[in-house]
C-alpha cells in the first residue's frame, strides 16, 4: 500500500533533477523498450499508435546516452519470439527502422553516432534489411556512441548457435575441449567485440528478462520501472542512471 501510494503521491516528477557524477558513467547501456501496445491501449489508441510514438523515444534516449558519454545503447526493439503477434501488427513494426531512419539517419551522422544491429537477418523483410545496411555503412567510420539495434534477437538462439560453431570447430580439429573458457562462447555471440551491459533498463512494470542477452547480462545492474515506453523521458533515463551511480558492483566480491 505504501508503495502504491508512493507512487501515485510521492515520486518527484519526471522533470525533476537527477544529480550524476562524470566519474562513473555505464559504458554500455541496455534497454527492453515495453509497453508500446498498453500506452496505446489505456488512450484508446490502436497498438501500432504505442510503437510509432514509441520510435520517438529512441531518438530522445540516443541523444540523451551520447550527452552522457555512455558508449554503447542497445536497444530490443523485435524478439524472435514477436513473430508471434498479428501480421498487420508485425508489418508495422518492420516498417518502423525504415521509418526512424529516413527521419534521423542525418542527425544521427551529425552527432558521430554509429548504428549496428544484431539478430537474424534471414527473416526480416528485404525493405528493413536495406534501411540498416544503409545506416550501417554510412554510420560505419563514425567514432562516437555505438547505437546498436536487436532486431529479430533471441538470447537462446544465438548461444545455441555458438555452441553449434564451437562443436563444430571441435569436430574439424580447430578447437580441443580443454581449451574451451568463457570467452570461446563470447566471441560467437552477435556482441563479440562489445563489453557487456553495465546497466539494464526494462520499462513498463514487467520483471523479466524476455530472453535477451542472458550471458552477456550475467554481472548486470538492473533498473525496472512502471513506465511504459513511450513515456520515457530523459529525466527517467538520467534517474536510472543516477541509481545505477548509488550501487557497488562487486562481481561476486565483496
Amino acid at each position: 500500500m505504501i508503495d502504491r501510494f508512493w507512487a501515485k503521491f510521492g515520486k518527484p516528477s519526471s522533470d525533476s533533477v537527477h544529480t550524476l557524477t562524470a566519474d562513473n558513467v555505464p559504458k554500455h547501456v541496455a534497454i527492453i523498450m515495453d509497453g508500446n501496445g498498453r500506452w496505446a491501449k489505456s488512450r484508446g489508441l490502436p497498438r501500432v499508435a504505442g510503437h510509432h510514438t514509441g520510435m520517438k523515444v529512441v531518438k530522445q534516449i540516443t541523444m540523451a546516452a551520447d550527452r552522457l558519454g555512455i558508449q554503447y545503447l542497445t536497444l530490443y526493439a523485435f524478439s524472435t519470439e514477436n513473430w508471434k503477434r498479428p501480421k498487420a501488427e508485425v508489418d508495422f513494426l518492420m516498417r518502423l527502422p525504415q521509418e526512424f531512419l529516413s527521419i534521423e539517419l542525418e542527425e544521427l551522422i551529425a552527432n558521430n553516432v554509429q548504428v549496428r544491429m544484431m539478430g537474424y537477418r534471414e527473416a526480416l523483410p528485404s525493405h528493413t534489411i536495406r534501411a540498416l545496411e544503409e545506416a550501417i555503412e554510412r554510420t560505419a567510420n563514425n567514432t562516437g556512441l555505438i547505437l546498436n539495434f536487436a532486431l529479430n534477437y533471441g538470447s537462446r538462439t544465438e548461444m545455441t548457435d555458438a555452441v553449434k560453431r564451437i562443436a563444430e570447430a571441435v569436430r574439424d580439429g580447430e578447437l580441443t575441449p580443454e581449451q574451451i573458457d568463457e570467452s570461446t562462447i563470447s566471441e560467437r555471440l552477435f556482441t563479440n567485440g562489445l563489453p557487456d551491459p553495465d546497466l539494464l533498463i526494462r520499462t513498463s512494470g514487467e520483471l523479466r528478462l524476455s530472453n535477451f542477452m542472458l550471458w552477456q547480462l550475467a554481472y548486470s545492474e538492473m533498473w525496472f520501472t512502471d513506465v511504459y515506453w513511450p513515456e520515457f523521458s530523459e529525466s527517467h533515463f538520467h534517474e536510472a542512471i543516477a541509481e545505477y551511480q548509488r550501487r557497488a558492483r562487486r562481481y561476486g566480491g565483496l
